[in-house]
């Protein structure tokens, strides 16, 4: 029996998606799990997978295509079979971002094709026809970033209109690219809906800052273990303590997420996404850090895998590289929970009665008052301070 291909939700608040690129064409065979599409989000472009699989006999929406989360995009079953009614959602005209008869992307010249750009750059400058061979990159090896298309369009409207006087100069207006407007909807709906309370910690992390110099003098090369790594392994060790922070508030009841997947915030071109490391309470450090690593690289690349993009049921916010020692972080819906961390820091404890200096974090955890109460909140960051104050428990 044929099987019809819908616009996936892929994020909690996901209304619509749009088709950024067929990676099968009509007749080519799928296999279920296997990459047919590009779909970009308000975040990233993610690989969307098949259903089922068999043989594409459809292609529903055309490249560069809007259409709403549960629209028909593709059928696939077995050649010869009959197509099954499409319903009316299929029927829906789908807005088109692009202009253009056949409601395609524009392809850029081959020029333009030659530039390193990050996919969000490269589609907003076929989006507003800026040829990206006349742009300086500012991004990584001279790499084009959504910043520089933003800045060039100022430019180019600002010589095509007569200078005003300074003092007549009307205020800017800097339009917010779909990811600022998506992380403005998702942070005014977590403080406007979830009662937010917060826990702090000072988390003595000298001998975790020992061991993570032994490993990675042992490692070598082969992978760097960064103290982030070792928080997202506490974490979910504590998670597994106390599930209750993996769950999510729903109405009158929570859901218990079977696994453990901890995201991490990384910041990108255009804002802050929380990426997903699944299920993190069997891996090692060494695979933590691997793992880590590739997916924060395609995120700044601007094309992830689905369940990177979705799959998190508890995040960490991590300030430490830019010298902050505390801050509280905003609870991602529909997490129960945010830990947020700061720098490592020298600093002066008492120990025995005696002076010392010690390698200090502070922690602080966010946590939903619909799901668990201050005591809990206390236990399970106690939990995560105790593991990594005692790191040999994150090598077990």
């Amino acid at each position: 029996m044929a099987t019809r291909v819908v616009m996936p939700q892929m994020g909690y608040d996901m209304k619509e998606g749009t088709l950024v690129r067929w990676l099968k064409q009509e007749g080519e065979e799928v296999k279920r799990g296997e990459a047919i599409a590009e779909i970009e989000t308000d975040k990233a472009v993610v690989e969307m997978e098949a259903y089922a699989s068999g043989v594409l006999l459809r292609i529903a929406v055309a490249e560069g295509a809007t259409v709403p989360v549960g629209h028909t995009i593709a059928v696939i079953g077995t050649p010869g079979e009959p197509l099954p009614e499409m319903g009316p959602a299929s029927e829906a005209v789908a807005r088109v971002e692009a202009p253009g008869e056949e409601a395609r992307i524009p392809q850029p010249s081959s020029t333009a094709e030659q530039v390193k750009a990050s996919p969000l750059a490269r589609r907003m400058a076929q989006e507003k026809g800026i040829n990206l061979s006349l742009l300086h990159g500012t991004g990584p090896g001279g790499r084009v970033t959504v910043d520089d298309v933003q800045a060039h369009e100022a430019r180019m409207s600002e010589a095509a209109v007569a200078p005003l006087e300074k003092a007549e100069r009307p205020p800017e207006t800097v339009p917010l690219s779909r990811m600022r407007q998506a992380i403005a909807r998702r942070t005014a709906q977590s403080k406007r809906d979830i009662p937010h309370f917060y826990v702090t910690a000072e988390v003595d992390m000298t001998l975790a800052m020992k061991v993570r110099q032994q490993l990675n003098e042992t490692l070598g090369e082969k992978v760097h273990i960064s103290v982030n790594d070792l928080i997202v392994k506490a974490c979910a060790l504590a998670l597994a303590k106390y599930p209750t922070f993996n769950a999510s508030f729903e109405e009158d009841h929570l859901r218990m997420n079977p696994e453990v997947n901890v995201g991490i915030a990384v910041a990108v071109e255009q804002g802050l996404m929380v990426v997903s490391l699944g299920e993190c309470r069997g891996r090692s450090l060494v695979d933590i850090s691997r793992t880590a690593k590739e997916v924060v690289e395609r995120a700044q690349k601007g094309v992830m895998r689905a369940e990177e993009y979705t799959g998190s049921t508890f995040s960490i916010s991590n300030m430490g590289m830019f010298d902050v020692d505390a801050f509280s972080a905003i609870i991602y819906p529909p997490h129960a929970a945010a830990l947020a961390v700061g720098t490592v820091r020298q600093q002066p404890v008492v120990r025995d009665g005696q002076i010392a200096i010690a390698r200090v974090m502070k922690a602080t955890l966010s946590t939903d008052h619909r799901v668990a109460d201050g005591a809990q909140a206390a236990q399970f960051l106690g939990e995560v301070k105790r593991l990594l104050e005692s790191p040999a428990s994150l090598l077990l």
